[in-house]
């Protein structure tokens, strides 16, 4: 028997903004990685380094960087790629889909055109009530509104 005892919610984060850019310009900043660097991390964290390859299956590679020069190498792969509405990834896998060491989350990106702007909606899905307050804890709102604030930036300039 399937235990529904914690719904899903119970180990999700959302973040749900209206960015002033076209959802194609959203889409962008987050496929290429010559612009993804430019927004991903929080400033005064930077990120030095990106390899996406943005299709089902493909791997990411992209490297943070904190004010005191420590980098944060993250991994996943691309489980779902719907150019300008959708992207879905995970840290439960690295390339070539080889199991990570400790999965931490799924994050499903929505892009909806709302007449020239973008509703950008974020779920991040983790694998325990546990590893959704840990992301919470490390400011996962404000991290995350902050880059979609740098995100918006940018693509109003692209």
């Amino acid at each position: 028997m399937v235990d529904t005892s914690e719904q899903p919610s119970d180990f999700e984060l959302v973040l749900d903004r209206l960015l002033d850019a076209p959802r194609e310009k959203v889409f962008r900043a987050w496929t290429e990685p010559e612009l993804l660097v430019q927004w991903f991390a929080p400033l005064p964290w930077t990120t030095p380094h990106a390899e996406l390859d943005v299709r089902a299956g493909g791997s990411n590679y992209v490297v943070m960087r904190d004010p005191d020069g420590n980098e944060y190498p993250n991994r996943g792969v691309y489980l779902e790629v719907v150019p300008n509405e959708k992207i879905v990834f995970t840290d439960a896998f690295t390339s070539a889909w080889h199991p990570s060491e400790k999965p931490f989350f799924v994050g499903i990106l929505t892009f909806a055109d709302e007449g020239g702007k973008t509703r950008y909606v974020v779920h991040a899905r983790h694998w325990s009530r546990e590893d959704r307050d840990a992301h919470e804890k490390m400011g996962f709102h404000e991290g995350w509104s902050q880059c979609a604030d740098q995100l918006e930036q940018l693509a109003r300039k692209i």
